[in-house]
């Protein structure tokens, strides 16, 4: 695998998508979690603020509210911590933009930290992988605060409302784990197991990747659950399943029939009774090593592993560090052009720069689209909805909660769409501090989108990312010593099955993470030329360990039809 050579030369730019980029998805299957999330977290503060007459606190408590978006596709065990971490985040962040704000009245050094924070929490939150909706909430926030009248003295009275309302916002985010604490695991298997059957139905590279990518990310969300239960274990047993049909993939199906994949995922996904399909042959009664793995990642050692592969992608070396500078210039020239043009809220021109920065060019330009055209049409709704919302106080945040709301429920759509209603919400919340006029704040917010996605998207073609190649190379390596690995122990007849199941999933994981760099190297402009006849070899090389060692593991023996499979963990 190492030695086939690689072309050189530089790839040419190429011709960027409009049509795809706008075309609307199918929601995700939990689009109603973080909407009706944000919805609960926000309404108790906004209420009682109401209750006392002070909306114009709204800004600080919305801060702490809006931590409820983050970690809906995690564990409990794991959401805990991520959204507490992301309160602690969203309220030092906070505090920096209020600081700054009080000492300085200069835009000039408001924009510098302003852009200096957009890049910071960008690189963040790529490097701890914490999710949708990413950056963008933190540099929101910030940047608004930037640019809000603060006194020194108030600032320990607003970061106390934040971390009040992330406090409750933490409480909405983990308050499910009491009625259904196995729900974020029964999801991530049911997209395993469709994922799977649509890879046993029709296999191909394009239903093998994304089969690969489901099941990886079931396995993770298992590893980062809690004490084993019964019903943990019966998702296990099913990601067995679910792996051994991409492993080893037969045109209609084959040995594993489809149709009782997606059963088992209805089933997994619904409120009643876990199917519990037979395991395979010679497992051990730890279940497939899972929980020899599990200890492992939470002893002390694996923690610092843990800390050691964050730091890693943080590194002088990070792929990471030419999206930050993208970021950084990005947003600090936005901000600028918006100021030199008299501007009076620059940092809409910061957020919108901001947002456009994906993973590559491609998928930048793709957001530029986006964030646009739902922008411009959000002003629209907003010249719409403000006669209402001016009715009174409760109509306000009426509106604002129905803003946030929609936003939720169709950004998963498209981005574009969303957008439209995250307009006249993030509008709506200057009205919060008094009425301004409506002529002005369109204006101002179409002029600050149409210069901000410009000189953003601008600023991401002429900062180049020739790490993304490099990316690719390490995980080609990453991929050869995982495959053999995976046939050592395959081979190695005493060889414990916790190894065997161990390098099976180090190899599946491998995979995903050499797909998603290549697809990141191909999206990006002015770099050396992929090594693309290695990859696909290297990938289909990957594929083949991973069914050999699934056939000789004994992949699965015919189960008893879904409707008859025994079934455990009734919610």
């Amino acid at each position: 695998m190492t030695d086939t050579p690689i072309r050189s030369g530089r790839r040419p730019a190429r011709a960027l998508p409009l049509a795809p980029a706008l075309r609307l998805a199918r929601p995700s299957d939990t689009w109603f979690k973080p909407a009706l999330s944000v919805v609960a977290a926000s309404a108790a503060p906004q209420l009682t603020l109401l209750a006392l007459g002070r909306l114009d606190l709204v800004m600080y408590t919305m801060a702490g509210s809006l931590c409820a978006l983050y970690g809906h596709g995690l564990p409990y065990a794991r959401r805990a911590g991520a959204v507490a971490g992301v309160v602690l985040g969203m309220t030092a962040s906070l505090a920096v933009s209020l600081v700054a704000a009080s000492l300085t009245a200069s835009t000039a050094v408001l924009i510098a930290v302003g852009a200096l924070l957009a890049a910071a929490q960008k690189v963040l939150c790529d490097a701890t992988r914490i999710g949708p909706p990413g950056h963008v909430i933190f540099t929101f926030v910030s940047s608004a605060a930037l640019f809000a009248p603060q006194r020194p003295e108030q600032i320990p009275g607003h970061l106390a409302l934040t971390l009040c309302a992330g406090g409750f916002a933490w409480l909405v985010a983990v308050a499910p784990a009491l009625v259904r604490r196995e729900g974020p695991e029964r999801r991530a298997v049911a997209r395993a197991l469709e994922a799977a059957a649509a890879c046993a139905a029709a296999p191909g590279p394009r239903t093998r990747n994304a089969a690969a990518a489901a099941v990886h990310a079931a396995w993770q969300c298992l590893l980062a659950s809690g004490r084993p239960t019964p019903v943990r274990r019966a998702l296990e047993r099913l990601v067995v399943h679910a792996e051994a049909a991409f492993a080893t993939p037969r045109p209609g199906g084959g040995t594993v029939d489809p149709d009782r994949l997606r059963a088992w995922a209805v089933q997994a996904r619904a409120r009643g009774p876990v199917p519990t399909p037979p395991p395979a042959p010679g497992a051990a009664d730890e279940l497939y090593g899972i929980d020899a793995e599990r200890a492992v990642l939470r002893a002390p050692e694996g923690r610092r592993a843990a800390r050691r592969a964050l730091l890693h992608r943080l590194g002088p070396g990070s792929p990471l560090l030419p999206v930050a500078v993208r970021t950084l210039i990005g947003c600090a020239l936005a901000g600028y052009l918006c100021a030199a043009l008299g501007v009076g809220r620059p940092y809409w021109a910061i957020v919108t720069a901001a947002s456009l920065y994906q993973a590559n060019i491609t998928l930048s330009w793709n957001r530029t689209l986006q964030r646009t055209l739902g922008n411009l049409l959000g002003v629209l709704v907003f010249a719409a909805a403000l006669p209402v919302s001016r009715i009174s106080p409760l109509a306000l945040v009426c509106c604002c909660l129905f803003f946030g709301f929609a936003a939720e429920a169709l950004i998963t759509r498209n981005y574009w769409l969303g957008s439209v209603a995250v307009t006249p919400m993030a509008l709506l919340i200057l009205e919060f501090g008094g009425a301004h006029p409506a002529g002005e704040l369109i204006g101002d917010r179409v002029l600050d989108t149409v210069l901000g996605a410009v000189v953003g998207f601008l600023a991401a073609t002429l900062v180049t990312n020739r790490r993304a190649a490099g990316r690719v190379e390490r995980a080609l390596d990453a991929l050869g010593r995982a495959v053999a690995d995976a046939e050592r122990a395959g081979a190695d007849p005493g060889a414990a099955p916790a190894a065997r199941d161990r390098a099976r999933r180090a190899l599946t994981a491998s995979l995903v993470e050499l797909r998603e760099a290549g697809d990141t190297a191909a999206g990006e402009w002015w770099q050396r030329a992929l090594p693309e006849q290695r990859l696909l070899a290297a990938e289909q090389a990957g594929h083949r360990t991973l069914a050999a060692t699934a056939e000789r593991r004994g992949p699965g023996r015919e189960a008893p039809p879904a409707a008859h499979a025994p079934s455990i963990g009734a919610e």
